[in-house]
Formats: C-alpha cells, structure tokens, sequence
C-alpha cells in the first residue's frame, strides 16, 4: 500500500474520531464485511478505546499546553506533548515498539483535548492527522495499512 493511500486513511480515521460517537456509531458501512477491508469507523472505534484507557493525571499539563498555544503554535506543541508521553511510557513499557508508543499517545492526548475542550476540535484534529501522517505513515505502511496495524496486536 502506499504511503499517500494510508495518509488518505489516516484522514478518514482522524475525522471519524473528532466526530460525535453516536454519529459515527450509525454510519454503516456498504457490502459485506471483511475483517481485511479498511474500514474508518472500525479502526477509529478501536483507537476510541485505546485513547480512553490512560490517566488523566499524566495528560492535564500536556493539555495546559496544548490550551495556552497560539493557534499556529498547536501542530508543534501538540507533537511535543506526544513526545514527551511517549517518552514516559518508553520508561514503563520498553518493550513495546515506540511507533506503537507515538500513536497510542497521539490518540489518548487528542481524544482528551477533544472532551476537556471541544472549542479545539478542528485544530486538533488537524495537528493529530499531521502528526501521524508526518511521523507514522511510513510505519503504518510497513505494517501493511491500518487494518493490518490494527491486528497487529496493537490495542
């Protein structure tokens, strides 16, 4: 798959997660299922999932940060604040891939901006989608799409 192809995904999955969950929960998807086929709304439920399962004690100063840049400061300030959770859990769990690392905290970071300020929705998601498109798309791509990604043993 190539790499503009999963940066056309990562924008379908990015958006799927800034939407409203009910929203998204009632899209249905066209044909039959196939556990191989891309499929926006799965992987963003999936992510959701990841996302929510982190201590907010860790992520409020990185969201204070987030919160107090300039609107054209939030892409880097956003993909400092990753860094460093990532950094964090480098110190707890080495053993896990830190590409691995650098999505689960891109997406537990975003999706708590998303709750704890929904004024920031679009520039957030615009700083996530760089984010991962700037820093794991070649990953992603290796691992054979999101799909693959996902099965991965990745959540």
């Amino acid at each position: 798959m190539a790499a503009s192809d999963i940066q056309k995904q990562t924008y379908d999955v990015i958006h799927c997660l800034f939407q409203n969950e009910l929203d998204v929960d009632m899209l249905e998807t066209d044909g039959p299922e196939d556990a191989d086929s891309f499929d926006p709304v799965k992987i963003a439920s999936k992510l959701r999932e990841l996302g929510d399962d982190y201590d907010e004690k860790v992520i409020q100063p990185l969201m204070k940060n987030v919160q107090k840049a300039a609107a054209n400061q939030v892409v880097t300030v956003f993909s400092d604040s990753v860094d460093s959770l990532c950094k964090m859990w480098v110190v707890e769990r080495a053993e896990v891939s830190s590409e691995k690392q650098l999505l689960k905290a891109a997406i537990t970071l975003g999706l708590f901006i998303k709750k704890s300020c929904p004024d920031m929705n679009n520039v957030v998601e615009v700083a996530m989608m760089g984010f991962v498109n700037n820093r794991l798309t070649n990953w992603i791509t290796e691992q054979g799409g999101w799909v693959r990604t996902l099965l991965s043993d990745l959540l």
